[in-house]
């Protein structure tokens, strides 16, 4: 259904809209501004759900409002990105790419632009983006509203590290922001879920590559805890680091890892032949899913047998192997819509971390998820280096594990919910960019410093035009404010 055009009103349509994770459906009013004076007119007199015109709300209308929030390219897996009967606004229209400083490798460009997009311009000129999620088709504007991290976060932390300054428009107006001149503003947008405003430009630091192969050295492992010990020992030697795990293995097999670590690969390292095109840019998906997997299909039995597979065939040790930038930064990205592999329900992301003196608890919940029987397709586990001061941002120092789940096994809500426990029982926390259930009683455990973000939301946001599904599920508001 088309909203009315005419001032005042939401320019867009009614739409479902979904996280990657394809859970929890809702509808809203998707529009797509122009330029960012068009988000500072929608967000100063926004509309109410049905589209109508009102003022901005008084704080006593807040029941009655729906609100706003920004959404990039809906690779966040829960609900961070909807608004149920509000406006979703989408950056799709916020692009450009400036110049690249060939000295300080500072690029300017616009919110909605993706890290594909960015690269696809950056590498042939020598310059690779400072932190890369496992996903390159994120956007700018979201990469800093979710603090992304990466397989380098032990060495260069989180991507908003690397983000001198970028531009907020706020329901209160436009604000130019850096980490000197407005931290609380700059800290509380990174990581913030898009709770502070939408992000329409942004200075990002890019470091330069001479190539775009990576050299990769592989080792495989057949206890959780070696694989731990080896990660941690080796932080210093290798910009990135990940490690595969197997959850679903005989309680023989259970925590068996491949490790993967490895730098960019110096023109030196290529063969005579590739010396001359050492720079090509990532090409978009070879294969597609078009239509979701049969319900059912990754079980316990076939997650088990692929794991097993998966496994074996990675060598036991290799040093110095050449693989593309893509294969080992971004190797979903081959396949659209991968997601769709999960089946008709959908499938959760389940990712926390804890800190460095907790390994016992990765250990713990890998036990856990293999004596549960729910089938965990991917498991990767990291190490984090020092967060950043945001009080939604994710990582603390220490090690995150991401779990994939596929909705339907009966006993894998009970397990979330042990898993959460055993998080927040040693200081952890799970990554709300990737949540879709989380308990609302154990967001201030998780995150004991929301009172910074609703003192930074009542200057910019005074009337609270900025909600989420996510942010009314957990109730961020009134976590602090007891409201």
């Amino acid at each position: 259904m088309k909203a009315d055009r005419s001032e005042g009103h939401v320019r867009g349509e009614r739409r479902l809209l979904t996280g990657w994770g394809r859970t929890a459906p809702s509808a809203a009013w998707l529009t797509t501004p122009d330029d960012p004076d068009e988000v500072g007119r929608l967000l100063a007199t926004p509309p109410r759900a049905a589209g109508t015109t009102v003022p901005p709300p008084a704080p006593t209308a807040r029941r009655e409002w729906r609100g706003a929030i920004a959404r990039g390219l809906g690779r966040s897996y829960g609900d961070a990105a909807q608004c149920a009967g509000g406006v979703v606004v989408d950056t799709a229209r916020l692009g450009g790419i400036g110049p690249i400083d060939p000295e300080s490798g500072l690029v300017e460009v616009g919110g909605g632009v993706s890290l594909h997009e960015l690269l696809g311009r950056s590498l042939p000129m020598g310059w690779f983006v400072p932190v890369s999620p496992g996903t390159r088709l994120v956007t700018v504007g979201g990469a800093i509203a979710a603090d992304i991290h990466g397989k380098n976060h032990h060495r260069d932390g989180s991507f908003a590290r690397h983000v001198p300054s970028f531009t907020l428009v706020t329901p209160t107006g436009t604000h130019e922001v850096d980490q000197l001149g407005d931290p609380s503003l700059f800290w509380a947008t990174a990581g913030g879920m898009g709770l502070t405003g939408v992000v329409t430009r942004a200075i990002i630091r890019l470091i330069p590559v001479e190539t775009s192969s990576m050299l990769v050295d592989t080792e495989r492992f057949d206890r959780l805890g070696d694989v731990m010990g080896a990660m941690e020992a080796s932080d210093a030697a290798y910009r990135y680091s990940v490690a595969w795990v197997d959850c679903m293995g005989s309680r023989r097999h259970l925590g068996r890892s491949v490790l993967t670590r490895g730098d960019h690969a110096p023109r030196s390292a290529l063969p005579p032949g590739r010396a001359g095109a050492a720079l090509p840019v990532p090409r978009g998906p070879r294969l597609r899913v078009p239509v979701p997997a049969p319900g059912g299909l990754l079980n316990a039995r076939s997650v088990g047998a692929f794991n097993g597979l998966w496994f074996r065939r990675s060598p036991r040790r290799e040093a110095g192997a050449l693989r593309p930038l893509s294969s080992f930064f971004h190797p979903l990205d081959g396949i659209a819509d991968w997601n769709l592999l999960y089946g008709p329900r959908g499938f959760v992301q389940y990712q926390f971390v804890v800190g460095p003196e907790h390994g016992e608890s990765v250990e713990r919940a890998v036990a856990m998820i293999g004596r549960s029987g729910a089938p965990s397709f991917l498991a990767v586990l990291k190490r984090f280096g020092p967060g950043d001061p945001g009080p939604l941002s994710f990582p603390l120092e220490g090690w995150t594990l991401a779990l994939d789940f596929p909705i339907g096994p009966p006993v894998l809500p009970s397990l979330l919910d042990r898993l959460d426990s055993l998080v927040a029982g040693v200081g952890g926390r799970v990554y709300l960019a990737k949540d879709s259930r989380l308990r609302p009683e154990l967001l201030p455990v998780m995150y004991p410093r929301l009172g910074e973000l609703q003192v930074v939301r009542r200057r910019v946001d005074p009337c609270r035009v900025l909600q989420s599904d996510l942010s009314r599920r957990l109730g961020i508001d009134g976590a602090t404010t007891g409201e």
